[in-house]
């Protein structure tokens, strides 16, 4: 059901799901002849990219499914055709790909693929939706949504039965059959749920005779203009599962409200002869509150429309797209989901733990490379100018298998400027001139030699624009002679010669408030102008030949990959994906 990508995460820690996924095991609850034992989904709606919040559930249900033999489905919650696109559907099955899931199960029960959409099960839907007003349990309601929003109560008030609770069954069912012929124009008509006599009076919401089926003349994705009438999610989310034989129904909490009508309904319709028992049962967890972004689609939606960010997949949105593009990793994901836990109370997780993750699973396996990002020219005035020199290193320090790289020492090279100051302070231990008839500091320049310093260059502006030195030909790194050089300072460095110029974009968080759209504040007044800056680097010339997506640490820099979008062969550009350790702080 997974592909290797999800074996990369921490052992699964216990959690209520857990428990009562083994309880259910224990005592058979979800034995069926033919099928899994452990039956999840994943239900999106394609009206959107999906996003980090959508990470923890995909790793959760499918994860669930894999660890106790079962499968999970993807299923596109697709009745609302208004506001759906194949652009989503696509993106959305990329993505859980992506993550490193997919629906084939390849078990000794249930094998094959399990990917479904709820206009799959319009016929049936509709079928039920007229038992149901056969039955007594539903029935056409003809006034507007504000009379119906005003008749519905609040929290303190108990509804008003609509007029047209007691409506015939017969007569309710020619209007129904009309509203799915197309007689009646958008909210005309809607069919709604008659749970008890006394529902309206009902303390939970949800249960105040709920609408089941809405008139939309709208052309649908994958069903075209063949119906006119649309399921609610409420109404389709719970036969769908049944219908699909799930047997773990996992919701995010904000779903527990509706879980009295999830129950009723499935029983109702079992009573009516449409399933058997045992049908699904839904449990809820608390969703993924992370700090520093915002995962609201309207809110996404305006910075993309507006052009605050770069498109859907901009490396600073919590899309996945973006999240993908910015160099984030499935494995460093699903580490982050399974160490926040599954639990009942909502939380702020601090975006940190996210950033960590990645990296901790990047650490083990990118490969280092040099980068200068901020480039100074330094100048050897005592090397040849046509002389070159083989320096190497590894591809990874603690994977000598790997075998080294090699880069050239020449006359000029680049360093960063912060490697060089006029007048250093206190513990400054790279370049700086003679001072008060001091020589100038040594530093080793990392994998090459010793140098010392021995002035620089300014502009007319007073910019330095160049540094000399000179370095000693004996203290090459690896050889005998490097341990005659005791030297404080190390930095990192490219030739001139031969440097990759490349562009190089250094992203940050994208807010400078952890909770920048709580408590109604305007989440625009919290943009970080620093989030991203796009700078001309030199690397190492071996990464020439990155390729799309392909991640390495830039020494002292952090984790950077090469832009699956605009990097092209022999020309990649490069994200930052996260430092090499945590140093956030609000510019």
């Amino acid at each position: 059901m997974s592909n290797d990508k999800t074996a990369a995460t921490a052992a699964p820690a216990p959690n209520f799901l857990r428990n009562i996924v083994e309880q259910d095991l224990a005592t058979g609850a979800h034995q069926r002849d033919g099928l899994p034992s452990v039956i999840t989904r994943f239900p999106p709606e394609p009206n959107g990219y999906l996003h980090i919040g959508h990470a923890k559930s995909i790793c959760l249900n499918f994860g669930l499914a894999r660890d106790y033999g079962g499968r999970c489905h993807l299923r596109f919650d697709d009745t609302n055709p208004a506001k759906e696109e194949q652009e989503y559907v696509d993106s959305i099955i990329d993505s859980v790909k992506w993550l490193g899931f997919d629906w084939e199960h390849k078990g000794p029960v249930g094998a094959g693929t399990h990917l479904y959409y709820a206009s799959d099960y319009f016929d049936q839907l509709y079928e039920m939706a007229e038992y149901l007003i056969k039955a007594g349990y539903a029935y056409v309601d003809s006034q507007s949504a504000n009379e119906m929003a005003a008749n519905r109560g609040n929290f303190n008030t108990p509804g008003t039965n609509s007029p047209f609770r007691n409506r015939p069954a017969e007569e309710s069912l020619q209007l129904f059959r009309d509203m799915k012929a197309g007689k009646y124009k958008d909210g005309e008509h809607i069919l709604r749920a008659r749970i008890s006599e006394d529902a309206m009076a009902s303390p939970n919401m949800n249960l105040r005779d709920p609408a089941i089926y809405r008139i939309r003349h709208a052309h649908h994705h994958r069903t075209g203009d063949q119906w006119c009438i649309y399921p609610m999610y409420d109404y389709t989310h719970p036969i769908s599962d049944a219908l699909e034989n799930i047997t773990h129904s996992i919701c995010t909490l904000e779903f527990q409200d509706h879980r009295p009508f999830y129950d009723w309904l499935l029983a109702t319709l079992s009573a009516g002869g449409f399933f058997q028992q045992p049908v699904p049962k839904q449990y809820e967890f608390a969703r993924l509150n992370l700090t520093y972004i915002v995962t609201s689609k309207r809110k996404l939606r305006q910075m993309v429309e507006e052009g605050i960010v770069d498109g859907w997949d901009d490396p600073r949105l919590p899309t996945l797209v973006g999240m993908r593009r910015r160099g984030f990793t499935p494995e460093g994901i699903q580490l982050m989901a399974e160490r926040t836990g599954v639990t009942k109370s909502d939380g702020w997780i601090d975006y940190g733990v996210l950033e960590g993750a990645v990296r901790e699973d990047l650490d083990p396996k990118a490969p280092r490379a040099i980068a200068v990002l901020r480039p100074l020219k330094l100048i050897v005035d005592n090397f040849d100018a046509n002389d070159s020199v083989e320096c190497s290193s590894p591809v990874h320090p603690h994977h000598p298998e790997l075998g080294n790289r090699s880069f050239p020492f020449t006359r000029e090279l680049w360093i960063e400027e912060e490697d060089f100051m006029e007048v250093p302070s206190k513990g400054y231990f790279r370049f700086y001139p003679p001072i008060d008839g001091q020589p100038g500091a040594r530093v080793r320049l990392k994998y090459g030699f010793v140098a010392e310093c021995t002035g620089y260059d300014k502009d007319e502006n007073g910019k330095v624009t160049a540094v000399h030195v000179n370095y000693f030909p004996d203290s090459k790194s690896g050889t005998e002679g490097a341990n005659n050089y005791k030297v404080k300072g190390t930095i990192t460095w490219v030739s001139a010669a031969a440097a990759l110029e490349a562009e190089v974009r250094l992203y940050d968080r994208l807010f400078t408030d952890a909770q920048p759209d709580s408590g109604g504040k305007d989440f625009k007044q919290f943009l970080n102008p620093h989030s991203k800056e796009v700078v001309t680097a030199y690397l190492e010339p071996s990464l020439k030949d990155a390729q799309a997506e392909q991640r390495f640490q830039f020494e002292r820099h952090g984790y950077f990959v090469a832009d699956r979008v605009d990097s092209q062969p022999g020309k990649p550009v490069f994200n930052r994906i996260v430092t090499l350790k945590d140093s956030w702080a609000a510019k």
